[in-house]
């Protein structure tokens, strides 16, 4: 299965299936698996998903003997596999009202299956060594007093804010420009790069300002301080060109193909009753960033920890 490491935007549907062949546990019943069937999951870009995917598609696996197929594709182009049958269920979105509105209310072909129990926060922060020495850099009425603190060659006279791949969706260049920042884009290539961005700043005492998220197993070992930007209210940010205000609270989802929902499939019952913590996610995020655990060992910690909680997934 490939890492993960969060917002992506595309237009063509491109589909990079991961080669993975997946052997029938000995202790599911064939009938099982033939229920079952096959299962086509969506595996976005960050670890957070991962842990979500890794999870349940244990409980696929070795309790209901499905083959999963993991599709690694990016946020946005998922949405188009649910017309066409090649992504049945998206198990972490987050907003997406647009495509929401085109796939679910208008063409009919996905269905919201409510909350995966994860409150998702965007934002920007700071290294907390910084708070301490730098009274009032968590208000962004502040930061162009400190701007020059952040300056790098890659951003020359002004301070580098940092983003994670060049594919996530972010207003941050909008949001620089409309506040008038003295600040300047730069993307660090992906999340693992912006996480070892962020630690080094910390433990070598260097500034460092950029995007962050929650849940995120790292702000457990570097807790980062979040910047106070002018508060979301709704409309905010309809306008990608004007948004000055900070990003929205976004309860996470899991979206899924109605053609799928209407399967019979055992694992459409999994996939709508998943629900877990934060901290749920996290624990099993770390064992796959830090730990270095495939997939299944990390998945397998967390699910033998928590029987209960996934007999209720199995509907049982």
């Amino acid at each position: 299965m490939f890492k993960s490491h969060r917002f992506r935007r595309g237009a063509t549907l491109m589909l990079v299936v991961s080669a993975i062949t997946f052997a029938l546990p000995a202790a599911v019943p064939a009938q099982a698996a033939a229920a079952c069937g096959t299962v086509n999951l969506a595996d976005n870009a960050w670890v957070g998903y991962e842990a979500d995917l890794a999870v349940v598609s244990y409980v696929l696996k070795n309790s209901l003997g499905c083959k999963v197929v993991v599709k690694n594709i990016s946020e946005q182009v998922s949405w188009q596999g649910f017309p066409t049958g090649q992504v049945d269920a998206i198990l972490e979105n987050w907003g997406h009202e647009d495509l929401a509105a085109k796939y679910i209310t208008k063409q009919k072909v996905a269905v919201d299956l409510g909350s995966t129990g994860n409150n998702g926060i965007i934002g920007w922060y700071v290294v907390p060594w910084m708070v301490a020495k730098y009274p009032g850099i968590t208000n962004y009425k502040n930061l162009n007093k400190y701007a020059s603190l952040f300056k790098t060659s890659e951003s020359g006279s002004m301070g580098a804010f940092l983003d994670g791949d060049p594919s996530y969706v972010t207003n941050d260049a909008a949001i620089i420009k409309n506040l008038k920042l003295n600040y300047k884009v730069i993307f660090t290539g992906s999340e693992a790069a912006l996480i070892t961005s962020f630690r080094t700043a910390q433990a070598q005492k260097k500034p460092m300002i950029g995007y962050f998220y929650e849940p995120q197993w790292f702000l457990a070992e570097v807790p980062l301080v979040h910047v106070t930007l002018p508060k979301w209210t709704k409309g905010c940010d309809a306008d990608p060109k004007t948004v000055a205000c900070d990003y929205p609270p976004y309860p996470l989802n899991k979206v899924a193909s109605v053609k799928f929902m209407n399967s019979g499939s055992p694992a459409a019952t999994v996939i709508k009753n998943f629900k877990w913590t934060n901290a749920d996610q996290n624990s099993v995020a770390k064992s796959l960033a830090v730990g270095k655990l495939t997939d299944d060992a990390a998945a397998k910690i967390w699910v033998d920890a928590h029987p209960a909680i996934v007999k209720a997934w199995l509907g049982k």
